[in-house]
């Protein structure tokens, strides 16, 4: 299988939002380099190329122009794109561990998807607490949980490799989590009553709410391994 990956293609004006990390654009030219490592390391990809035109046989991006309902598991937008259905228990994205970064509570929460029932401050009672992702919102988390350190990774494969050594993984819906849930790590999901677009499958992992059921369930977890 070959993937073309297109840079720079806008965000429509009715559907921007001024928060997103890419601006006005799906992807950015700098997000497509950070991806490419991981990609071209996953064993069912033939090849990864940016896209410059080549003839497209299956159009991923085609899910934003269907009439579906964007509260299915955003996965399956793509079972319906192919026809192919794969077994979301079994791990699918392919790396290595980190070599020198392990057994830490990664953290990765996108500012655009908090869940405004729910706080982190608990957390200030565990250690190796770490977050990948955008240093602001490190900085946002971190008033709430201020043992909470900061790693810039240098490409998605080395968020991946992290991701994968890790104790347990927290985020909401974003790049990270979707990185824990293909991995299939101990892994928790915050999930946003407005928008439940994505849902845990297969491993130790569960999506929660409510504070209660948040702290309850990372320390099961933690606990466990």
């Amino acid at each position: 299988m070959q993937l073309l990956c297109s840079v720079r293609k806008k965000i429509p004006i009715h559907a921007q939002n001024k928060s997103h990390p890419f601006g006005e654009f799906y992807l950015s030219k700098n997000s497509v380099e950070m991806i490419l490592p991981l990609l071209k390391k996953q064993s069912y990809l033939n090849s990864v190329e940016k896209f410059k035109n080549q003839e497209i046989d299956i159009n991923l991006d085609l899910f934003r122009d269907l009439p579906i309902n964007f509260n299915l598991d955003s996965v399956r937008w793509y079972f319906h794109l192919t026809g192919f259905h794969y077994n979301l228990n079994e791990p699918y994205i392919e790396t290595d561990n980190h070599k020198f970064i392990k057994d830490k509570v990664v953290i990765i929460r996108s500012a655009r998807r908090k869940n405004f029932l729910i706080n982190y401050k608990f957390l200030n009672n565990f250690k190796d607490l770490i977050f990948l992702g955008l240093k602001n919102e490190y900085l946002d988390l971190k008033k709430e949980v201020p043992n909470l350190e900061f790693y810039n990774c240098k490409d998605f494969i080395e968020m991946a490799e992290i991701i994968k050594n890790s104790k347990v993984f927290i985020g909401n819906l974003s790049f990270g989590y979707t990185l824990a849930e293909g991995l299939k790590v101990p892994r928790l999901l915050e999930s946003n009553p407005e928008f439940p677009l994505v849902y845990p499958n297969g491993g130790r992992c569960y999506d929660f709410y409510f504070q209660n059921h948040f702290e309850m369930l990372f320390k099961k977890l933690y606990k466990y391994k």
